[in-house]
Protein backbone atom coordinates (compact mmCIF):
# COMPACT_ATOMS: atom_id res chain seq x y z
CA UNK A 1 0.00 0.00 0.00
CA UNK A 2 1.68 2.88 -0.97
CA UNK A 3 0.64 6.05 0.56
CA UNK A 4 1.28 9.68 -1.33
CA UNK A 5 4.00 10.93 0.70
CA UNK A 6 6.25 8.53 -1.01
CA UNK A 7 9.58 10.13 -1.84
CA UNK A 8 10.85 10.02 -5.59
CA UNK A 9 13.38 11.14 -7.56
CA UNK A 10 13.91 14.59 -9.17
CA UNK A 11 12.17 16.03 -12.31
CA UNK A 12 13.87 15.63 -15.63
CA UNK A 13 14.28 18.44 -17.69
CA UNK A 14 11.41 17.26 -20.15
CA UNK A 15 9.14 17.15 -17.15
CA UNK A 16 10.03 20.84 -16.32
CA UNK A 17 8.98 21.58 -19.52
CA UNK A 18 5.63 19.65 -18.98
CA UNK A 19 5.28 20.90 -15.79
CA UNK A 20 5.55 24.72 -16.97
CA UNK A 21 2.86 23.86 -19.63
CA UNK A 22 0.46 22.42 -16.95
CA UNK A 23 0.66 25.16 -14.80
CA UNK A 24 -0.46 27.68 -17.44
CA UNK A 25 -3.51 25.03 -18.04
CA UNK A 26 -6.74 26.61 -17.69
CA UNK A 27 -8.75 23.47 -19.36
CA UNK A 28 -7.13 20.65 -20.27
CA UNK A 29 -9.39 18.68 -22.53
CA UNK A 30 -9.78 15.88 -25.26
CA UNK A 31 -13.12 17.42 -26.79
CA UNK A 32 -15.39 16.96 -30.15
CA UNK A 33 -16.09 19.22 -31.42
CA UNK A 34 -20.03 20.31 -31.41
CA UNK A 35 -22.21 21.07 -34.69
CA UNK A 36 -23.53 24.72 -34.63
CA UNK A 37 -27.08 24.85 -35.13
CA UNK A 38 -28.03 27.28 -38.30
CA UNK A 39 -31.11 28.61 -38.25
CA UNK A 40 -32.61 29.13 -41.55
CA UNK A 41 -33.23 32.51 -43.42
CA UNK A 42 -36.86 34.09 -43.75
CA UNK A 43 -38.13 34.06 -47.37
CA UNK A 44 -38.47 37.73 -48.37
CA UNK A 45 -41.29 36.68 -50.88
CA UNK A 46 -44.09 34.47 -50.82
CA UNK A 47 -42.41 32.40 -54.08
CA UNK A 48 -43.24 28.85 -54.54
CA UNK A 49 -40.46 25.95 -52.86
CA UNK A 50 -39.70 23.52 -55.14
CA UNK A 51 -38.86 20.34 -52.84
CA UNK A 52 -35.27 19.39 -52.71
CA UNK A 53 -34.05 15.94 -51.22
CA UNK A 54 -33.98 16.64 -47.58
CA UNK A 55 -30.54 16.67 -46.04
CA UNK A 56 -29.54 14.16 -43.09
CA UNK A 57 -29.58 16.01 -39.59
CA UNK A 58 -26.42 15.27 -37.72
CA UNK A 59 -27.07 14.68 -33.90
CA UNK A 60 -25.65 16.98 -31.71
CA UNK A 61 -21.99 15.58 -30.05
CA UNK A 62 -22.21 13.64 -26.73
CA UNK A 63 -22.88 15.12 -23.68
CA UNK A 64 -19.61 16.89 -22.13
CA UNK A 65 -18.42 15.48 -18.54
CA UNK A 66 -17.03 18.08 -16.93
CA UNK A 67 -14.20 16.77 -14.44
CA UNK A 68 -12.28 18.91 -12.15
CA UNK A 69 -8.74 17.52 -11.27
CA UNK A 70 -7.06 19.14 -8.19
CA UNK A 71 -3.37 18.09 -7.72
CA UNK A 72 -0.74 19.57 -5.91
CA UNK A 73 2.02 21.54 -8.58
CA UNK A 74 2.93 24.54 -6.99
CA UNK A 75 3.58 26.49 -9.79
CA UNK A 76 3.95 29.47 -7.12
CA UNK A 77 7.69 27.83 -6.35
CA UNK A 78 8.54 28.65 -10.60
CA UNK A 79 8.46 32.27 -9.32
CA UNK A 80 11.23 34.45 -9.86
CA UNK A 81 12.78 34.36 -6.30
CA UNK A 82 11.27 31.19 -5.23
CA UNK A 83 12.06 27.80 -5.11
CA UNK A 84 10.77 23.92 -4.47
CA UNK A 85 11.98 22.30 -1.42
CA UNK A 86 12.82 18.67 -1.33
CA UNK A 87 9.09 18.02 -0.51
CA UNK A 88 7.14 20.44 -2.16
CA UNK A 89 9.13 19.61 -5.52
CA UNK A 90 8.43 15.29 -4.84
CA UNK A 91 4.60 16.31 -4.32
CA UNK A 92 4.25 18.42 -7.77
CA UNK A 93 6.17 15.12 -9.12
CA UNK A 94 3.98 12.67 -7.97
CA UNK A 95 0.89 15.46 -9.35
CA UNK A 96 2.44 15.67 -12.53
CA UNK A 97 2.70 11.83 -13.25
CA UNK A 98 -0.52 11.18 -12.08
CA UNK A 99 -2.28 13.78 -14.97
CA UNK A 100 -0.24 12.52 -16.98
CA UNK A 101 -2.07 8.71 -16.63
CA UNK A 102 -4.94 10.21 -16.10
CA UNK A 103 -5.50 12.46 -19.29
CA UNK A 104 -3.77 9.42 -21.31
CA UNK A 105 -6.85 7.68 -20.47
CA UNK A 106 -9.60 10.52 -21.05
CA UNK A 107 -7.92 10.54 -24.65
CA UNK A 108 -8.65 6.70 -24.64
CA UNK A 109 -11.73 7.29 -23.70
CA UNK A 110 -12.22 10.21 -26.05
CA UNK A 111 -11.69 7.83 -29.31
CA UNK A 112 -14.79 5.86 -28.39
CA UNK A 113 -16.35 8.42 -28.40
CA UNK A 114 -17.46 10.19 -25.41
CA UNK A 115 -16.48 13.87 -24.44
CA UNK A 116 -14.69 15.61 -21.22
CA UNK A 117 -13.57 18.67 -20.40
CA UNK A 118 -10.84 18.73 -17.95
CA UNK A 119 -10.05 21.49 -16.03
CA UNK A 120 -6.78 21.21 -13.86
CA UNK A 121 -6.48 23.27 -10.82
CA UNK A 122 -3.28 23.65 -8.47
CA UNK A 123 -4.34 22.77 -5.05
CA UNK A 124 -0.21 23.35 -3.42
CA UNK A 125 -0.64 21.12 -1.09
CA UNK A 126 -1.87 23.25 1.46
CA UNK A 127 -5.13 23.45 3.50
CA UNK A 128 -5.78 27.21 2.44
CA UNK A 129 -5.73 26.69 -1.14
CA UNK A 130 -8.43 23.28 -0.69
CA UNK A 131 -10.57 25.58 1.42
CA UNK A 132 -10.12 28.24 -1.73
CA UNK A 133 -10.78 25.46 -4.32
CA UNK A 134 -13.90 24.13 -2.17
CA UNK A 135 -15.43 27.68 -3.37
CA UNK A 136 -14.49 27.90 -6.56
CA UNK A 137 -17.20 28.21 -8.91
CA UNK A 138 -15.40 25.79 -11.78
CA UNK A 139 -14.92 23.60 -9.72
CA UNK A 140 -18.51 23.60 -7.78
CA UNK A 141 -19.85 23.66 -11.42
CA UNK A 142 -17.90 20.02 -12.13
CA UNK A 143 -19.97 16.71 -12.36
CA UNK A 144 -16.81 15.16 -10.94
CA UNK A 145 -13.70 16.39 -8.49
CA UNK A 146 -10.62 14.63 -8.44
CA UNK A 147 -8.68 15.50 -5.26
CA UNK A 148 -6.83 16.59 -3.18
CA UNK A 149 -4.40 14.38 -2.77
CA UNK A 150 -2.91 14.92 0.99
CA UNK A 151 -5.46 13.42 3.95
CA UNK A 152 -5.80 17.46 5.76
CA UNK A 153 -6.38 19.11 2.06
CA UNK A 154 -9.21 16.66 1.22
CA UNK A 155 -10.75 17.16 5.19
CA UNK A 156 -10.47 20.78 4.86
CA UNK A 157 -11.75 20.43 1.18
CA UNK A 158 -14.94 18.20 1.78
CA UNK A 159 -16.06 20.02 5.14
CA UNK A 160 -15.85 23.38 3.65
CA UNK A 161 -17.45 21.77 0.27
CA UNK A 162 -20.60 19.70 2.55
CA UNK A 163 -23.89 19.88 1.30
CA UNK A 164 -22.98 19.39 -2.59
CA UNK A 165 -23.77 16.47 -4.51
CA UNK A 166 -20.90 16.03 -6.57
CA UNK A 167 -18.75 12.87 -6.18
CA UNK A 168 -15.33 13.66 -5.04
CA UNK A 169 -12.92 11.05 -5.39
CA UNK A 170 -9.66 10.72 -2.88
CA UNK A 171 -7.30 9.40 -5.77
CA UNK A 172 -4.15 8.30 -3.82
CA UNK A 173 -4.64 8.54 -0.16
CA UNK A 174 -5.32 5.13 1.84
CA UNK A 175 -6.74 7.29 4.55
CA UNK A 176 -9.87 6.17 6.77
CA UNK A 177 -12.96 8.15 4.90
CA UNK A 178 -14.20 8.29 8.43
CA UNK A 179 -12.29 10.92 8.68
CA UNK A 180 -13.47 12.99 6.19
CA UNK A 181 -17.14 12.08 6.90
CA UNK A 182 -18.54 12.67 3.37
CA UNK A 183 -21.04 10.87 1.80
CA UNK A 184 -20.01 11.63 -1.53
CA UNK A 185 -16.18 10.54 -1.21
CA UNK A 186 -14.89 8.26 -3.25
CA UNK A 187 -12.05 6.66 -1.50
CA UNK A 188 -9.76 4.23 -4.36
CA UNK A 189 -7.37 3.14 -1.93
CA UNK A 190 -8.28 0.58 0.10
CA UNK A 191 -7.58 1.62 3.99
CA UNK A 192 -5.68 -0.34 6.36
CA UNK A 193 -8.89 -1.79 7.95
CA UNK A 194 -9.52 -3.95 4.64
CA UNK A 195 -6.05 -5.40 4.53
CA UNK A 196 -6.47 -6.94 7.76
CA UNK A 197 -9.72 -7.67 6.95
CA UNK A 198 -8.12 -9.71 3.57
CA UNK A 199 -5.71 -11.62 6.00
CA UNK A 200 -7.68 -12.63 8.27
CA UNK A 201 -10.09 -14.08 5.72
CA UNK A 202 -7.44 -15.81 3.85
CA UNK A 203 -6.15 -17.21 7.58
CA UNK A 204 -9.40 -18.42 8.23
CA UNK A 205 -10.75 -19.92 5.16
CA UNK A 206 -7.05 -21.17 3.57
CA UNK A 207 -4.96 -21.99 6.68
CA UNK A 208 -7.58 -22.59 9.27
CA UNK A 209 -5.51 -22.61 12.06
CA UNK A 210 -6.25 -23.42 15.79
CA UNK A 211 -4.68 -20.03 16.94
CA UNK A 212 -2.85 -16.85 15.27
CA UNK A 213 -0.46 -14.83 17.32
CA UNK A 214 0.40 -11.31 16.81
CA UNK A 215 3.97 -9.51 17.04
CA UNK A 216 3.34 -6.32 18.93
CA UNK A 217 6.47 -3.96 18.53
CA UNK A 218 4.57 -1.14 20.89
CA UNK A 219 3.53 1.12 18.74
CA UNK A 220 0.36 2.67 19.06
CA UNK A 221 -0.65 2.98 15.21
CA UNK A 222 -0.20 -1.02 15.02
CA UNK A 223 -3.91 -1.26 16.24
CA UNK A 224 -5.05 0.47 13.16
CA UNK A 225 -4.14 -3.16 11.64
CA UNK A 226 -4.92 -5.39 15.24
CA UNK A 227 -7.75 -3.72 16.15
CA UNK A 228 -9.63 -5.13 12.77
CA UNK A 229 -7.82 -8.30 12.23
CA UNK A 230 -8.83 -9.28 15.38
CA UNK A 231 -12.57 -8.04 14.66
CA UNK A 232 -12.46 -10.09 11.19
CA UNK A 233 -11.11 -13.18 12.58
CA UNK A 234 -13.52 -13.39 15.20
CA UNK A 235 -16.47 -12.87 13.07
CA UNK A 236 -15.05 -15.12 10.21
CA UNK A 237 -14.00 -18.19 12.48
CA UNK A 238 -17.01 -17.65 14.98
CA UNK A 239 -14.22 -17.32 17.66
CA UNK A 240 -12.89 -20.98 16.63
CA UNK A 241 -9.37 -19.33 16.11
CA UNK A 242 -7.77 -17.94 19.22
CA UNK A 243 -5.89 -14.82 19.06
CA UNK A 244 -2.67 -14.32 21.23
CA UNK A 245 -0.99 -11.04 21.20
CA UNK A 246 2.74 -10.41 22.44
CA UNK A 247 4.54 -7.34 22.49
CA UNK A 248 8.35 -8.47 21.90
CA UNK A 249 11.08 -6.94 23.20
CA UNK A 250 14.72 -7.69 21.42
CA UNK A 251 13.03 -10.10 19.55
CA UNK A 252 12.97 -12.68 22.19
CA UNK A 253 10.49 -15.41 21.34
CA UNK A 254 11.09 -18.04 23.53
CA UNK A 255 7.82 -17.57 26.18
CA UNK A 256 5.87 -19.04 22.86
CA UNK A 257 7.39 -22.25 22.21
CA UNK A 258 5.24 -24.21 24.64
CA UNK A 259 2.04 -22.82 22.56
CA UNK A 260 3.36 -23.94 19.26
CA UNK A 261 2.24 -26.80 16.78
CA UNK A 262 5.17 -28.76 16.02
CA UNK A 263 2.78 -30.47 13.18
CA UNK A 264 -0.04 -27.56 12.05
CA UNK A 265 0.96 -23.98 10.71
CA UNK A 266 1.96 -21.41 13.28
CA UNK A 267 0.34 -18.58 12.03
CA UNK A 268 1.65 -14.56 13.00
CA UNK A 269 0.42 -11.47 12.48
CA UNK A 270 3.18 -8.45 12.65
CA UNK A 271 1.95 -5.23 11.78
CA UNK A 272 4.84 -3.09 12.47
CA UNK A 273 6.78 -1.18 10.04
CA UNK A 274 9.89 0.27 12.15
CA UNK A 275 12.56 -1.55 10.29
CA UNK A 276 14.97 -2.30 13.83
CA UNK A 277 12.16 -4.05 15.32
CA UNK A 278 11.13 -5.71 11.63
CA UNK A 279 14.77 -6.97 11.30
CA UNK A 280 15.27 -8.17 15.50
CA UNK A 281 11.90 -10.17 15.19
CA UNK A 282 12.09 -11.83 12.18
CA UNK A 283 15.22 -13.11 12.84
CA UNK A 284 13.74 -14.68 15.79
CA UNK A 285 10.72 -15.87 14.02
CA UNK A 286 13.34 -17.32 11.54
CA UNK A 287 14.84 -19.15 14.79
CA UNK A 288 11.62 -20.57 15.63
CA UNK A 289 11.08 -21.64 12.14
CA UNK A 290 14.00 -24.53 11.96
CA UNK A 291 11.76 -26.34 14.53
CA UNK A 292 8.02 -25.27 13.91
CA UNK A 293 6.33 -24.50 10.48
CA UNK A 294 5.83 -20.55 10.50
CA UNK A 295 3.37 -18.34 8.25
CA UNK A 296 4.00 -14.92 8.68
CA UNK A 297 1.76 -11.95 7.68
CA UNK A 298 3.20 -9.11 7.15
CA UNK A 299 2.26 -5.03 6.66
CA UNK A 300 1.24 -4.17 3.23
CA UNK A 301 4.15 -1.68 3.22
CA UNK A 302 6.03 -4.12 3.33
CA UNK A 303 6.28 -4.43 -0.13
CA UNK A 304 8.83 -1.25 -0.03
CA UNK A 305 11.10 -1.90 2.29
CA UNK A 306 14.33 -2.90 0.93
CA UNK A 307 15.65 -3.90 4.03
CA UNK A 308 13.85 -6.87 4.51
CA UNK A 309 15.47 -9.80 2.33
CA UNK A 310 13.95 -12.15 -0.14
CA UNK A 311 15.40 -15.38 0.89
CA UNK A 312 14.54 -14.58 4.66
CA UNK A 313 10.56 -13.68 4.28
CA UNK A 314 10.55 -17.17 2.23
CA UNK A 315 11.85 -18.88 4.55
CA UNK A 316 9.30 -17.53 6.72
CA UNK A 317 6.19 -18.44 4.53
CA UNK A 318 5.50 -14.57 4.23
CA UNK A 319 2.07 -13.35 2.67
CA UNK A 320 1.60 -9.69 2.28
CA UNK A 321 -1.94 -8.44 0.82
CA UNK A 322 -1.64 -5.40 -1.18
CA UNK A 323 -3.86 -3.38 -3.29
CA UNK A 324 -1.15 -2.61 -5.90
CA UNK A 325 1.08 -4.97 -7.80
CA UNK A 326 1.52 -4.45 -11.53
CA UNK A 327 2.41 -7.48 -13.87
CA UNK A 328 4.64 -5.52 -16.61
CA UNK A 329 4.52 -8.76 -18.79
CA UNK A 330 0.79 -8.24 -19.50
CA UNK A 331 -0.12 -6.87 -23.10
CA UNK A 332 -2.43 -4.34 -21.56
CA UNK A 333 0.54 -3.00 -19.20
CA UNK A 334 3.05 -3.40 -22.56
CA UNK A 335 0.29 -1.35 -24.55
CA UNK A 336 -0.16 1.28 -21.71
CA UNK A 337 3.75 1.63 -20.83
CA UNK A 338 4.06 1.65 -25.15
CA UNK A 339 1.26 4.76 -25.28
CA UNK A 340 2.37 6.34 -22.43
CA UNK A 341 6.34 6.86 -23.72
CA UNK A 342 4.81 7.99 -27.20
CA UNK A 343 2.64 10.82 -25.80
CA UNK A 344 5.10 11.85 -22.88
CA UNK A 345 8.87 10.55 -23.73
CA UNK A 346 9.56 9.41 -20.52
CA UNK A 347 8.69 6.16 -18.49
CA UNK A 348 5.12 5.86 -16.47
CA UNK A 349 5.77 5.80 -12.73
CA UNK A 350 3.16 3.78 -10.56
CA UNK A 351 1.56 7.13 -10.10
CA UNK A 352 0.99 7.53 -13.52
CA UNK A 353 -0.63 3.76 -13.84
CA UNK A 354 -3.10 5.32 -10.97
CA UNK A 355 -4.19 7.76 -12.92
CA UNK A 356 -4.38 6.12 -15.85
CA UNK A 357 -6.40 3.23 -13.93
CA UNK A 358 -8.56 5.89 -11.94
CA UNK A 359 -9.54 8.02 -15.57
CA UNK A 360 -10.25 5.09 -17.31
CA UNK A 361 -12.81 3.55 -14.71
CA UNK A 362 -14.27 6.89 -13.39
CA UNK A 363 -14.23 8.56 -17.01
CA UNK A 364 -16.36 5.96 -18.44
CA UNK A 365 -18.84 5.69 -15.55
CA UNK A 366 -19.44 9.16 -15.22
CA UNK A 367 -19.57 9.89 -19.02
CA UNK A 368 -22.00 6.69 -19.56
CA UNK A 369 -24.28 8.47 -16.37
CA UNK A 370 -23.55 5.42 -14.17
CA UNK A 371 -20.62 6.81 -11.80
CA UNK A 372 -23.54 6.89 -8.16
CA UNK A 373 -23.73 3.26 -9.13
CA UNK A 374 -20.06 2.11 -8.24
CA UNK A 375 -21.19 -0.87 -6.15
CA UNK A 376 -22.69 -2.78 -9.12
CA UNK A 377 -19.44 -1.82 -11.54
CA UNK A 378 -16.54 -3.79 -10.68
CA UNK A 379 -12.85 -3.17 -13.04
CA UNK A 380 -9.88 -4.94 -13.31
CA UNK A 381 -6.68 -2.19 -14.06
CA UNK A 382 -3.25 -1.95 -14.47
CA UNK A 383 -2.00 -1.79 -10.94
CA UNK A 384 -5.41 -2.48 -9.24
CA UNK A 385 -8.93 -3.72 -9.09
CA UNK A 386 -11.77 -1.71 -8.23
CA UNK A 387 -14.90 -3.04 -5.92
CA UNK A 388 -16.76 -0.43 -4.07
CA UNK A 389 -18.70 -0.80 -1.26
CA UNK A 390 -21.04 1.96 -0.21
CA UNK A 391 -21.17 2.90 3.65
CA UNK A 392 -23.41 5.57 4.94
CA UNK A 393 -22.09 9.06 6.04
CA UNK A 394 -18.76 8.08 4.64
CA UNK A 395 -19.29 7.11 0.88
CA UNK A 396 -17.71 4.58 -1.89
CA UNK A 397 -14.66 2.26 -0.35
CA UNK A 398 -12.54 0.53 -3.03
CA UNK A 399 -12.42 -2.66 -0.46
CA UNK A 400 -10.06 -5.07 -3.41
CA UNK A 401 -7.20 -6.49 -1.77
CA UNK A 402 -4.72 -9.37 -2.96
CA UNK A 403 -3.38 -11.83 -0.98
CA UNK A 404 0.70 -12.39 -2.20
CA UNK A 405 3.11 -14.97 -0.66
CA UNK A 406 6.99 -15.17 -1.64
CA UNK A 407 7.74 -17.89 -3.99
CA UNK A 408 11.01 -18.14 -6.24
CA UNK A 409 12.18 -14.97 -4.38
CA UNK A 410 9.62 -12.54 -5.57
CA UNK A 411 6.20 -11.88 -4.69
CA UNK A 412 3.04 -14.30 -6.42
CA UNK A 413 -0.61 -13.40 -6.28
CA UNK A 414 -1.87 -16.42 -4.33
CA UNK A 415 -5.82 -14.61 -3.98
Amino acid sequence: MISVQNHRPLLSGNKWLTFLIIGLIAAACSPKLQPVAVQPKKNVTEKPVVSQPQKEVKPTGPKVSNIALLLPFGVDHLRPGSSYTTVTLKEADIALDYYRGFKLALDSLTGQGYNYKLQVFDSKGEKAQAHSLALNPAVRGSDLIIGPVFPDDIKVFTSTYSGSHQPIVSPLSPAPPATFKNQNLITTQPPLEYHAWGAAQYINDKIKPKKVFILKSGYSDENDYITPFRKAIDSLSKKHIQVITLTVIHGQLNSLIPQLSASGQNVFIVPATNQHFLNVTLRGLDTLGSSYPVTLFGHPNWVNFSFLKADLLQRLNTHITSSEHIDYKASNTITFMRNYRDAYHTEPTVYAIKGFDEGLYLGQLLASGNLKNLTATDFTGLHNNFHFQKKNGIGWINTHINIYKYTNFELKKVE
